[in-house]
């Protein structure tokens, strides 16, 4: 009981602070970097580990640069995550632009629904937002629950002020059945680890074996509808580009983990433009130890 109020003091607190304008978060953000990768030094082991694993040909000097600018950008991302709690919808969409989506658009004014996927690189959360408001359907974002309930609440909230629907990650099967009478965007986080218990296929990703979730090409295949790969551009400070591709367009065509090989491959070409943009500080090869 204890936690459950300090967890609602502390959102309290956040939503005050999402009314501080951008430049004064940016400044906090400064600082805050210090503390976080000097002395607080959060995860900095599973973040060094991830990179010498991906990256084997750098030099370690290479490394900590890359590891420096992704814990800059991480405290960034923290402030932009809280301003989520009280943007106004012109100024989200004024800083994240949607490009070249109108294929995308076209299958759902003709009714037809689309899958849409992309990894935990650059500010996710608040594409997934716009992405909802630009969309011509009903978007469904695909989400793995966390043990406190009240900032999952409180995150989810983050996330539907504009509209956007929120499909806790086992109940996606479930919600792609009760929605297929409606034009909907259903949008997948693919990067996640599975539990070991559930892993079904294993790839090489980033120069190491990985494994993956497959929910994303099993509900492609069942119901084909097409599959769009957002790619993410942070253009400067707090302003992005989503690009939309076209991942694969006939589903029930492809090869067993084709969908899934090709959207791995995408997301690694993204990252390797700029690594310091992805989520290192997630223990996502777990599993190989």
């Amino acid at each position: 009981m204890i936690k459950k109020g300090f967890s609602y003091i502390g959102i309290y607190f956040l939503h005050l602070l999402s009314f501080l304008p951008f430049w004064f978060l940016y400044a906090l953000s400064d600082l805050l970097y210090y503390p976080v990768y000097y002395l607080i030094r959060y995860r900095r082991q599973v973040v060094r580990k991830n990179l010498v694993n991906a990256f084997p040909d750098k030099e370690l000097a290479e490394i900590i640069q890359i590891e420096k600018k992704h814990y800059r950008y991480l405290t960034d991302l923290m402030f932009e995550i809280v301003k989520l709690s009280s943007i106004s919808k012109a100024e989200l969409l004024r800083r994240v632009k949607m490009k070249d989506h109108e294929q995308v658009q076209t299958y759902l004014k003709r009714g037809e629904s689309t899958l849409s996927c992309t990894g935990h690189y650059g500010n996710w959360e608040m594409c997934m937002v716009v992405a909802g408001i630009e969309f011509y359907a009903d978007c469904n974002v695909i989400y793995k629950p966390i043990n406190n309930k009240v900032f999952e609440g409180w995150f989810n909230r983050l996330r539907s002020r504009f509209g956007n629907t929120l499909v806790a990650m086992r109940q996606t099967p479930r919600q792609v059945i009760t929605t297929k009478n409606e034009t909907t965007m259903f949008c997948f986080a693919s990067d996640q680890s599975p539990v070991r218990s559930e892993v079904q296929y294993t790839l090489n990703f980033l120069n190491q074996p990985t494994a993956v979730l497959m929910g994303l090409e099993k509900i492609a295949k069942q119901t084909n509808r097409p599959v769009f790969y957002f790619e993410f551009d942070r253009v400067k400070r707090g302003y992005y580009d989503i690009i939309t591709m076209p991942l694969c367009l006939d589903p029930k065509q492809t090869e067993m983990h084709e969908i899934t090989d090709l959207f791995f491959k995408h997301l690694e070409q993204t990252i390797n433009k700029q690594p310091e943009y992805w989520l290192w500080s997630h223990n996502r090869w777990k599993l190989n130890h």
